[in-house]
């Protein structure tokens, strides 16, 4: 599972999740007691923060070409990374596209990434 971004446990079980000043809204893919739809497969929760046990940012990292990224999605047998080496002449190089000034990103064939990762911020 390729993660990046907030999560929450709630009552013993863990949500994506995403704050907002006193309250988090929490985000499961079924329909569930107090969840409502927000869109076909998303439903959602917005509970007080001071009921949450945990909140935390998730990210995944990664090794592709030796280099270091961040994982921003799975599709299919690729990943959506964004290199966070910093040098832009190897982001460069490595055909990444600029997705903004000093952020690179691109599409890795899944089976070449290496030291997959998941970290809580």
């Amino acid at each position: 599972m390729m993660r990046d971004g907030y999560t929450a446990r709630w009552r013993g079980r863990e949500y994506e999740a995403s704050p907002d000043g006193d309250e988090v809204r929490l985000y499961q893919p079924e329909p569930g007691d107090g969840f409502t739809e927000a869109r076909p497969g998303r439903f959602v929760r917005v509970v007080p923060a001071t009921e949450v046990d945990d909140l935390a940012y998730v990210r995944t990292t990664c090794s592709w070409q030796g280099q270091p990224f961040i994982v921003l999605a799975a599709h299919d047998s690729w990943l959506r990374v964004e290199y966070t080496g910093g040098r832009w002449p190897i982001a460069q190089s490595m055909g990444l596209e600029a997705f903004d000034f000093g952020v690179y990103q691109g599409w890795a064939p899944a089976h070449e990434v290496t030291d997959l990762r998941e970290h809580r911020i």
